[in-house]
């Protein structure tokens, strides 16, 4: 027995280790998102920062042209020079696309116009990424590599050197860029790099180790932000850094250069390793220890423009889809006169109206130089993922037989869709980060409240702030503010569901504390909820600014009405099943299934 005794110990101080390190790593994820001003992080209390989104967000007369005119010739070059089909036959892109797509300005859009760049907003480039996201998924994770991950690093945290040294060729397509954050230990879990980077005596060279996979024009870049484990001069754990690596530097190796696939066929997708690679301490991009911040900044530019990519290929379905329901003819009818077809269309019209509408309501906050747009941009990227994959599998049923074929588009589409609920931070994991970063604000006021309590000299004041903050939130709902009037009665539902929402959260955090952080099927109720409300708000504020100035179509306003009333359903549906659900079952058939 005795013999025996110490294991119970030991398990729980290495579950105890365990459990410390998730809560410093989740800190660390959280502690990288900026401040409590955002729109979506407001909703956990309860409240709705209506001047965020609404009126809805148009480009000036002057940049509107621009941006036209830039769409017209990407449409033009795109239906005219990019063949998707052969792109993923061959699995490549031709160099006389990437060279045209340099021409026409796209692979340096966002860029300063100092530094060849042409200086377009994030609302602007998210209209070039929604033509080519509807025409070739390759090309279009292609450019986002390139452009909004690979060198938006370099625009945000690079020093003046450092821009004028890379910026030029970069944005002119004589040189391509990559993002190198995943390998076997960390991809959605973004703050497990195990690549290191240590500093020499003189601190003028880091000296890299390690591997990395899975990295979008790795083998074809010219420079790539690469991140590594840096050591903390002051003896603590080693921190993340940044660091700009370039093909020719001693010890990079490309261990793969075209990792075979399921989709995205086009995409040179590599596998690098780093052997003894020393870097100049001048290549460090952003502050050292500080490359988790940049990683997570750089990633929410190209979940937008991933929301504006998938919007371009749902539209896309909505269109092939009408066309073919009513060409073909079975039962004696018009595919478009039964139904269950019907359904299918109205589904496809609803999510792409609101996977616009939240699409560009993102990029707004971004040109408006807020910092508080993490929470939005992870929502967008779960929602307009989950709902183009959705929408796919719709198109395709449309299609029937004739849709399975490779002589048709649409098993390319859906090869094609499926990349996207796991890269760029895996859905499953977005939706336990929207929850935990969303409740934290929460978590935080009601730790200061708990200990206000606990002090004779602060208790009755504590009280008096806590009861007087939550009847107002019982007896007065948050405004909504839309300019129609027919709209009056869908602002209000939202209203009230946030309102809800806001009472919701604060119970899951007194309930759970902080085992909310293993409570996953909780979390992802809770970020479905939060998913609801926001592209709701989203919706509305397009629909209504369409409707006030009498350029909504029937379509339009029928996909809109339909998409608030099931994104309603969902929050309502995730909101009840935070108490009426079968977890227990649904774990304990995982654990029987894991005991074979």
């Amino acid at each position: 027995m005795s013999i025996d005794a110490p294991e119970p110990t030991t398990q729980v101080s290495a579950a105890d280790a365990l459990r410390a390190k998730q809560i410093r790593q989740a800190e660390e994820l959280t502690e990288s998102a900026p401040g409590h001003g955002g729109f979506a992080r407001a909703l956990f209390r309860g409240e709705f920062h209506g001047a965020s989104l609404f009126p809805y967000p148009a480009l000036s007369a002057t940049d509107r042209a621009e941006v036209d005119k830039a769409v017209a010739a990407v449409r033009a070059f795109a239906d005219a020079r990019i063949d998707a089909a052969a792109i993923d036959r061959e699995a490549d892109i031709p160099r006389s696309v990437v060279h045209g797509l340099a021409e026409l300005g796209v692979l340096g859009m966002t860029a300063p116009v100092e530094f060849g760049g042409r200086g377009f907003s994030q609302q602007g480039y998210c209209r070039i990424m929604e033509v080519i996201g509807g025409h070739c998924a390759s090309t279009a994770v292609f450019i986002n590599a390139h452009h909004s991950i690979g060198i938006r690093a370099l625009i945000l945290f690079g020093t003046t050197e450092q821009k004028a040294k890379w910026l030029p060729a970069l944005t002119s397509g004589d040189k391509l860029a990559a993002f190198a954050l995943t390998e076997e230990q960390a991809g959605s879990d973004a703050s497990n790099v195990q690549t290191t980077a240590v500093p020499s005596a003189d601190g003028k060279t880091y000296i890299l180790n390690g591997t990395k996979r899975y990295i979008t024009n790795g083998a074809i870049a010219d420079v790539l932000t690469v991140m590594a484990r840096t050591p903390d001069p002051k003896g603590g754990d080693s921190k993340i850094t940044a660091f700009l690596v370039t093909p020719d530097m001693p010890g990079f190796e490309v261990v793969e250069a075209r990792m075979g696939k399921c989709g995205i066929r086009g995409t040179a997708t590599a596998k690098l390793a780093f052997h003894d690679m020393p870097v100049p301490a001048a290549n460090i991009l952003g502050p050292v220890g500080k490359g988790l911040k940049v990683g997570l900044t750089v990633l929410d530019f190209g979940r937008t423009t991933f929301g504006a990519s998938c919007t371009g290929l749902a539209k896309f379905c909505l269109d092939a889809a009408v066309r073919h329901a009513k060409e073909r003819r079975q039962f004696g009818r018009p595919l478009a006169d039964l139904e269950l077809v019907r359904k299918k269309l109205a589904y496809l019209a609803a999510v792409a109206y609101a996977m616009e509408a939240t699409t560009y309501e993102t990029a707004a906050l971004i040109d408006r130089g807020g910092e508080d747009y993490m929470l939005e941009t992870a929502i967008l990227k779960v929602f307009s993922t989950d709902a183009l994959w959705q929408g796919v599998y719709e198109t395709l049923q449309v299609y029937g037989g004739q849709g399975y074929f490779t002589d048709e588009p649409y098993e390319r589409l859906m090869r094609d869709a499926r990349i996207n609920t796991i890269g760029e931070g895996a859905n499953e994991v977005l939706l336990s980060f929207i929850a935990l970063v969303g409740m934290r604000d929460v978590a935080e006021g009601l730790k200061v409240t708990l200990e206000g309590l606990k002090k004779p000299s602060r208790f009755l004041p504590t009280f008096w702030s806590f009861a007087s903050q939550h009847v107002k939130h019982m007896v007065k709902t948050p405004d909504v503010p839309v300019v129609t009037p027919m709209l009056r009665p869908a602002a209000q539902g939202l209203a009230r569901r946030v309102s809800v929402f806001g009472r919701v959260v604060e119970r899951v955090l007194i309930t759970h504390r902080e085992s909310v952080l293993d409570r996953q099927l909780i979390l992802e109720r809770i970020a479905d909820a939060a998913i609801a409300l926001t592209t709701s708000a989203c919706t509305l504020a397009r629909i209504d600014s369409a409707l006030s100035l009498h350029a909504a179509r029937d379509d339009e306003r029928a996909a809109a009405e339909l998409y608030l009333r099931m994104a309603g359903k969902r929050f309502d549906d995730a909101l009840r099943g935070i108490h009426k659900n079968h977890d227990r079952e649904t774990l304990e058939a995982a654990r029987t299934v894991l005991r074979r």
